[in-house]
C-alpha cells in the first residue's frame, strides 16, 4: 500500500486510466486540483508524486502560481528518493528541477498517437525494460526538453523530439507523452495544422498495442511505490 500525490494542472487533464491502474494496484490517490486553486502541501509526506501535464512551461509562475510549490515538492522528492512520475509538463519540470533545460515552442509540435522508440538504456530500466522496441504513445506538446540533466538515463525518443523518456536516480521518471490519455480526449484538443478526425482514428487504431504497455509501466511504478512504502 501507499499514497500518491497527483498534481492536476488543467480542468481536463486528470489522471484518467493511470489513476485507475494505480488504484487497482492498491495505491491511494490524493488528486490536488491545483489549476482550480487547491493548495499543495507544504511538505511531501506522500509515498510518491505524479505531476500531470498542462499548457505551461515549468517556470511560468505568472500564469500558474502553483508551479513554484510543485517544483519545491519535486525537489524534495528527488532529495528524499520518493518515487516521481512526471508527464508532459511534469516530465519537463523534472528535467528542469534536476538541472536540464526546457524550451518553449521549439521544433515541430507533436499531436496524436506517434511511434516512440526505446533506446538501449531502457533494457535495464525498472519501468521500461522488456518493452517492444517501438510503442505508440499519445503526444500533445509544442514545448520540449532541450537538454537532459547531468546523470539522466535517456530511455526513449521520437524523430521530432529526442527526449521522450528519462530517469533521474533510481525512482524518478519523466515522459513527454501521455500514457494516461484515451483517444476520446483527443477530440477536445484544438491544434492548428492537424486533422482531428485523422489524429483520433490513428489513436484508436494504436490503442490495442499501446494500452497493455502503459498499463505495465504504471503497475511497475506502483510496485516500486508500494515496496518503498512498506519499507
Amino acid at each position: 500500500m501507499g499514497d500518491v500525490l497527483i498534481v492536476q494542472n488543467s480542468k481536463s487533464g486528470g489522471p484518467s486510466r493511470v489513476g485507475a491502474w494505480l488504484e487497482a494496484a492498491g495505491l491511494g490517490l490524493d488528486v490536488v486540483l491545483a489549476h482550480d486553486g487547491a493548495p499543495l502541501p507544504d511538505r511531501l509526506e506522500h509515498d510518491a508524486m505524479i505531476m500531470l501535464g498542462g499548457g505551461y512551461l515549468p517556470g511560468e509562475d505568472d500564469r500558474a502560481p502553483w508551479l513554484r510549490d510543485a517544483r519545491r515538492l519535486m525537489e524534495q522528492a528527488l532529495e528524499d528518493g520518493v518515487p516521481v512520475f512526471g508527464i508532459c509538463l511534469g516530465g519537463q519540470m523534472l528535467a528542469e528541477v534536476a538541472g536540464g533545460e526546457v524550451t518553449g515552442d521549439v521544433g515541430a509540435p507533436e499531436n496524436g498517437s506517434l511511434p516512440v522508440t526505446l533506446r538501449p538504456e531502457a533494457a535495464d530500466d525498472p519501468l521500461f525494460r522488456g518493452l517492444p522496441p517501438v510503442v505508440p504513445a499519445i503526444e500533445h506538446h509544442k514545448d520540449a526538453i532541450t537538454r537532459l540533466p547531468d546523470g539522466a538515463v535517456h530511455l526513449a525518443e521520437t524523430e521530432r523530439c529526442p527526449y521522450q523518456a528519462f530517469r533521474m536516480g533510481e525512482r524518478a521518471w519523466g515522459v513527454q507523452f501521455h500514457p494516461e490519455v484515451l483517444p476520446e480526449r483527443i477530440r477536445r484538443w484544438e491544434v492548428d495544422g492537424f486533422d482531428p478526425d485523422e489524429v483520433y482514428a490513428r489513436a484508436v487504431a494504436d490503442e490495442p498495442v499501446s494500452t497493455p504497455v502503459w498499463h505495465q509501466v504504471t503497475t511497475r511504478f506502483a510496485a516500486i511505490v508500494s515496496e518503498r512504502a512498506g519499507a
